[in-house]
């Protein structure tokens, strides 16, 4: 996907899935993830000046099949979250300063894990958005690590982009979702770093 003629490194930052509905209070809560918004944020507001691009994906369900359940089993079917139109499927207020470049929704008729299934509001997808950028390196960043930030990364590099995770700015599921994500994501030639390091 990166131009071979720009040798360049132009980087952006993916803010993966960083919605309330996630959240502690939130429909699918995940624990840490009020913190890990708040961290982002943080992080982004400090270290925007070294990225081309940041975007921002969230899920956007309006009716997504069998993606949703009254008896959830939490592997391919969960219950209802990130309903389109509520606060819960808004950005987390603590990202209220962020100002993306770019913002992608993504899972309103099926579910949908990477941000690369999403459009923006002009309907372009997140590979155009990159392309069109000529980004060749992502820092993924967001909730869950063991979900939505492994499924967009593994795209990323899927797609010839080269990818970073910055492990101290996601939170998995559980522990152990975790660590079986890492293990994949660095198999697939992710690089895993906290964000001290970038």
């Amino acid at each position: 996907m990166p131009d071979p003629d720009v040798t360049t490194t132009r980087r952006a930052l993916l803010v993966v899935d960083v919605q309330p509905t996630f959240c502690e209070g939130g429909a699918l809560p995940v624990a840490g993830g009020n913190a890990t918004a708040e961290a982002i944020a943080r992080f982004a507001a400090s270290h925007r000046d070294r990225y081309a691009l940041v975007v921002t994906t969230q899920d956007w369900h309006i009716k997504p099949r069998h993606h949703f359940s009254d008896t959830p089993d939490f592997v391919d079917t969960w219950p209802p979250h990130g309903v389109a139109g509520t606060a819960e499927a808004e950005l987390h207020p603590a990202l209220a300063g962020l100002q993306p470049d770019a913002s992608v929704r993504k899972g309103a008729y099926a579910a949908a894990y990477s941000g690369f299934e999403g459009v923006d509001e002009d309907g372009r997808t997140l590979a155009k958005i990159l392309r069109d950028a000529r980004i060749t390196d992502v820092d993924v960043v967001g909730i869950a690590e063991s979900h939505c930030v492994r499924a967009t990364t593994l795209d990323a590099l899927d797609l010839g982009l080269r990818a970073r995770v910055l492990t101290d700015l996601t939170v998995p599921v559980t522990a152990e979702l975790g660590a079986a994500a890492r293990t994949e994501m660095a198999q697939a030639g992710a690089e895993l770093v906290p964000s001290v390091q970038v």
